[in-house]
């Protein structure tokens, strides 16, 4: 008799690495190290005797498993391993604190964590945990604590991936906490497909033959699109290095593996020519300028933060490559807007990804408005999270139908690109006019003095708020009243006279978030 509801089994681990096994691309690099190169087969064999381990542990289809692993291969294994066997693997920051990684395990109600070794004196520190009977650590070279070293040794590198389906819960992401505490948005089997599809093909047009590397870690949204379902969405190669991306450490990487797509943020695209220029210097005045580092990229996506179109163009004209600008959010797993080779405008976000729709609303959710107007952006695309774990009102606020509420202010001008305005929460009101921040911070920018800067509202002697900008100065600037004088002079030659900070602080650093967001929320 004929099944009523026919069965379409679809799994990402499936889809991801056995696929290219399958057809022929089992011997394609999939990932460079230091220590040597992984094949696609490599990682399927890993990630069978890892679906093994978990199961012989008596983990269940459903449960999760969370993730401190640092960029190794075994990242990899433990990622598809556990999506194999029907677990949820949850990739979380390696660089927080014993109270933030309590939260994330005792949120989660996972019971099983696997742990780089670098990263055990810090979840040692754990007070209380409800849930966690398994705490499997592994070392970059894939030695396991005891006794899961022999459960590891002893499973077979066969396994039958267990039936799932698109619509499946695949995998967590917490998402950043900048406003916030962390939330965990949970994703589906298919996801990775669909933004590997849409952002991969159609804006980096990403090939076999590219290899990726990524300053943004593994477990960030952004990282992990860019070094892990980007590329093995296409039998690519990724560069996985588990030290800090300092600029020297970031040319070398992309210098010894010939890297063609490097990702970025854009506070490490400015590290990157300050570095570049003390490089510049110790050659002297008889230096080619297209002797550098950075010769085999053909493009540099970047996310996280707004790129000011000055470190854009510094960047093209030093380096003779573009940097790809564009929102992604953990709720929607990746980049929904970009700009695309040969079609860039400096500050804006682009255009739409295929694949996604943008609207701009207005603080009431009800009306579209019109081109040149700030308001909300919402995204709609197939990649969105599902819910939120344990939020029921915070995902009834950010998922409304089939649209995310993305919680930034945007413009859309009307040749269709989009223009970022702030956070929700980061808009000024002045006067009765909203100030979008980034606007002033990029006018700062370009100034000689100015490295790094960040505006927020503050109130005057009246409780009126007015624009107040921190500032990271260069090296050879010291920070003086005159100085401040200046720059607020310098804002209010270009912008609108309401705009100009009405204070200027000198600081030594901003604080951000480990994707390099400027926390604001700290500075107000």
């Amino acid at each position: 008799m004929a099944k009523l509801y026919p069965e379409e089994f679809y799994n990402s681990a499936d889809w991801f690495v056995d696929r290219h096994v399958r057809e022929g691309r089992g011997d394609n690099i999939c990932a460079y190290t230091d220590k040597g190169n992984y094949t696609y087969r490599d990682i399927q064999k890993m990630a069978n005797k890892m679906a093994n381990m978990f199961k012989d542990l008596d983990i269940r289809m459903g449960d999760r498993i969370i993730m401190l692993v640092l960029d190794t291969p075994w990242f990899y294994s433990t990622f598809w391993g556990a999506v194999k066997m029907g677990a949820v693997p949850v990739p979380s920051s390696t660089m927080l604190t014993p109270a933030d990684y309590e939260y994330y395990l005792n949120d989660s109600q996972a019971r099983t964590l696997v742990v780089s070794s670098r990263l055990l004196p810090v979840v040692n520190q754990i007070e209380e945990l409800r849930f966690l009977k398994n705490m499997i650590v592994v070392d970059d070279d894939g030695v396991f604590s005891t006794p899961y070293q022999q459960i590891y040794a002893s499973a077979s590198d066969e396994f039958q991936t267990v039936f799932t389906s698109a619509d499946d819960v695949a995998f967590w992401l917490y998402t950043s906490g900048t406003t916030g505490g962390p939330k965990g948005a949970v994703h589906s089997q298919s996801d990775m497909q669909y933004s590997a599809e849409a952002y991969g093909k159609h804006i980096l047009e990403i090939t076999e033959k590219d290899i990726c590397y990524s300053a943004a870690r593994l477990f960030f949204t952004y990282g992990l699109g860019n070094a892990m379902f980007f590329p093995m969405s296409v039998g690519a190669a990724a560069v996985l290095n588990p030290d800090p991306p300092a600029p020297a450490h970031v040319f070398r990487l992309i210098k010894t593996y010939k890297a063609t797509l490097f990702f970025g943020v854009p506070t490490l695209f400015g590290q990157m020519l300050i570095t570049q220029d003390k490089i510049d210097a110790e050659k002297g005045a008889g230096a080619d300028p297209k002797d550098h580092d950075l010769v085999s990229l053909r493009a540099c996506p970047s996310a996280g933060e707004a790129l000011p179109p000055d470190l854009y163009h510094k960047f093209k004209a030093r380096y003779g490559v573009e940097i790809l600008d564009g929102p992604g959010s953990t709720e929607m797993l990746h980049i929904y807007l970009s700009n695309k080779l040969g079609d860039v405008k400096p500050g804006s976000s682009g255009k739409p990804v295929p694949g996604y729709e943008e609207k701009i609303m207005d603080e009431e959710g009800k009306n579209e408005l019109p081109d040149g107007e700030v308001g909300n952006l919402w995204i709609k695309g197939r990649s969105s999270l599902r819910y939120y774990w344990r939020k029921r009102d915070k995902t009834a606020a950010t998922v409304i139908g089939e649209w995310v509420n993305s919680g930034d202010k945007y413009y859309k001008d009307a040749e269709g690109y989009y223009w970022p305005s702030g956070r929700a929460d980061d808009m000024l009101k002045v006067g009765g006019i909203w100030v979008s921040p980034l606007e002033v911070e990029n006018c700062l920018r370009e100034h000689a003095s100015v490295m790094e800067c960040a505006v927020v509202g503050a109130m005057d002697e009246e409780n009126l708020v007015k624009p107040k900008a921190f500032v990271v100065l260069n090296q050879g600037f010291a920070q003086s009243p005159e100085l401040e004088k200046e720059l607020k002079q310098w804002v209010l030659d270009r912008l609108a006279k309401f705009k100009y900070p009405r204070w200027i602080v000198f600081i030594d650093s901003l604080p951000k978030t480990a994707t390099g967001k400027i926390q604001r929320f700290k500075l107000r």
